[in-house]
């Protein structure tokens, strides 16, 4: 009995299936080119919306300009408010921020404080200028920049006791931290801000000249790639591609020399 048992029909080895993986297999054809514009099904609806608002925004642009110094700073001054909201956020925790009731008008009050350093010594003479028709604005203004110094060190001194008063145990890391964010921002914003403010009253081409050729690299990147653009440029941005970096910066130079030559003949 033993042994016809033993002499039984073989078994069949059981065969192994692997489990399917859920995971989508990565398609050769869908690689980073395949984010350009030229594989862009909706590109020219896109085009057309960005052309749209591409000639809302420059004419916006003229007419800031034609209204004349002052409203450019305006445009200066609030471009440089949204640049630092975004700024302020980049690092900020809203979680432990729930345990510092007010901590974010600290940098606000700091960058208010640099913004009249900053532009006080730039506009000073030129705001007295402006007011000499009118005697009350005049002597007012006039207090203001002689006093100009001591008012923007007695809101920074004060701004600093407020963030001493705001330290909290177990969040020392996060507020200096910050602290010194806040300090870099304004190093950013401000360093640049000011010498374009400066430009602006030195003579307007200074401020024209790169704001236009801002304008056309924008464009001219837009178009070459759009319409040539093949190679990736970088990962962080899968749009951009090196026919529309290269083309925009063709456009760029040339335009700069043309703009060069031609606006002292309309001066």
């Amino acid at each position: 009995m033993q042994s016809e048992n033993n002499t039984s029909a073989p078994t069949t080895p059981r065969l192994r299936h692997r489990r399917r993986s859920n995971e989508a297999i990565p398609d050769a054809t869908k690689a980073n080119g395949s984010h350009l514009l030229v594989h862009d099904r909706n590109k020219y609806k896109s085009f057309l919306v960005r052309a749209y608002s591409t000639v809302w925004m420059i004419a916006g642009f003229v007419l800031i300009v034609y209204m004349g110094h002052l409203y450019i700073t305006a445009m200066v001054v609030v471009i440089q408010i949204f640049m630092a909201r975004e700024l302020f956020n980049l690092l900020r925790k809203a979680h432990e921020e729930r345990d510092l009731p007010g901590f974010r008008m600290l940098n606000w009050h700091f960058f208010f404080t640099a913004m009249l350093f900053v532009y006080g010594r730039i506009l000073s003479q030129r705001l007295v200028n402006t007011v000499t028709s009118d005697k009350f604005l005049y002597q007012f203004v006039s207090s203001l920049i002689k006093y100009h110094m001591v008012i923007c060190y007695f809101l920074y001194i004060s701004g600093f006791v407020w963030f001493i008063l705001t330290l909290k145990k177990k969040m020392y890391k996060y507020q200096f931290s910050q602290y010194a964010w806040t300090h870099m921002i304004l190093i950013v914003v401000f360093a640049q801000s000011s010498f374009t403010v400066a430009s602006i009253f030195e003579g307007i081409f200074w401020f024209l000249l790169p704001a236009s050729l801002i304008v056309i690299n924008d464009i001219a990147a837009y178009i070459f790639g759009f319409f040539f653009g093949r190679t990736p440029l970088i990962k962080l941005s899968p749009k951009k591609t090196w026919e529309g970096f290269i083309g925009a910066s063709v456009a760029t130079i040339t335009s700069a020399f043309v703009v060069s030559m031609v606006f002292p003949y309309l001066y």
